[in-house]
């Protein structure tokens, strides 16, 4: 019976791991977002679960949705702006110069 018990805890354990790596590789997606960021977010997630013993995803819901609020809330407007406006340039210019790959047989 103790078996049982210890695979369950593994199994929650391994979920709850799964959960907070999504979670930190979309928040780090998100446009603005920095290592302070990401560090402060998931001492959020943790110091909450570890003081309720929540799962983190009964406590926040799904991983992205969660990256994205999160994101909104500790991002500042500006910051977050000027970061899409510079990603835009970029995939922009990444998809001449696939073009002009693809035009060269590269």
């Amino acid at each position: 019976m103790a078996k049982m018990h210890e695979t369950t805890d593994a199994a929650a354990e391994k979920d709850r791991e799964k959960w907070m790596a999504r979670f930190q590789v979309r928040l780090v997606r998100q446009p603005g977002v920095d290592r302070a960021v990401v560090l402060q977010a998931v001492k959020e997630v943790t110091a909450h679960c570890a003081e309720t013993g929540e799962h983190p995803r009964a406590a926040f819901g799904d991983p992205d949705a969660h990256a994205v609020q999160v994101a909104e809330r500790l991002v500042p407007a500006d910051r977050a702006a000027e970061a899409r406006r510079r990603n835009a340039g970029v995939d922009a210019l990444d998809s001449v110069l696939k073009k002009a790959r693809d035009i060269a047989g590269l």
